[in-house]
């Protein structure tokens, strides 16, 4: 089942929406390219680079550089999918080889990999069969901490408190 992420991560992050930064709607996989020769490094013909990527409410997915904030990627919009995906280039070929939800402002979960893959699919663009690290979050009801789950443990890193098990940001 799709859903839809709000942002809740920090609302000072808000104001970096009055200047958005660059970024880049990917229809297929020359898009990936070009928007990397543009901005990034012209003429290599082999390398890796990580972007933030978000998936829109549009099914659409857009990228940007690794240091922006995906509320600025997504212009503040709600989104289906979040991350940062690292790419392979060689020659032609633009493969991903490393796909992550890590996004504290969305805090998607590992279950909007459908989504995803869909959109990649429909782009043509390869990757692995799901994300290659998957993460969980959680806010802590007693002092609002987004906590990023590792080991299963779900207990809040700043007071202590026991998390939730479920996705809690709605």
């Amino acid at each position: 089942m799709k859903r839809l992420y709000r942002y809740v991560g920090p609302h000072d992050l808000r104001r970096l929406l009055d200047q958005p930064t660059p970024r880049c709607c990917i229809e297929r996989p020359h898009d990936v390219r070009a928007w990397l020769e543009q901005s990034h490094r012209p003429g290599t013909t082999l390398y890796q680079v990580t972007v933030t990527f978000i998936i829109d409410g549009d099914e659409r997915l857009w990228i940007a550089d690794q240091r922006s904030e995906h509320v600025v990627c997504a212009r503040g919009q709600a989104i289906y999918a979040a991350g940062e995906i690292t790419f392979w280039l060689h020659q032609t070929q633009v493969d991903i080889c490393e796909i992550s939800n890590q996004s504290t402002g969305y805090c998607p979960e590992p279950g909007s990999w459908a989504v995803v893959t869909a959109v990649l699919e429909r782009i043509g663009l390869p990757h692995p069969a799901t994300w290659t690290v998957a993460y969980l979050f959680r806010r802590c009801q007693a002092c609002e901490t987004i906590n990023l789950i590792k080991d299963d443990w779900f207990e809040c890193a700043v007071c202590g408190v026991p998390l939730s098990e479920h996705w809690n940001f709605e």
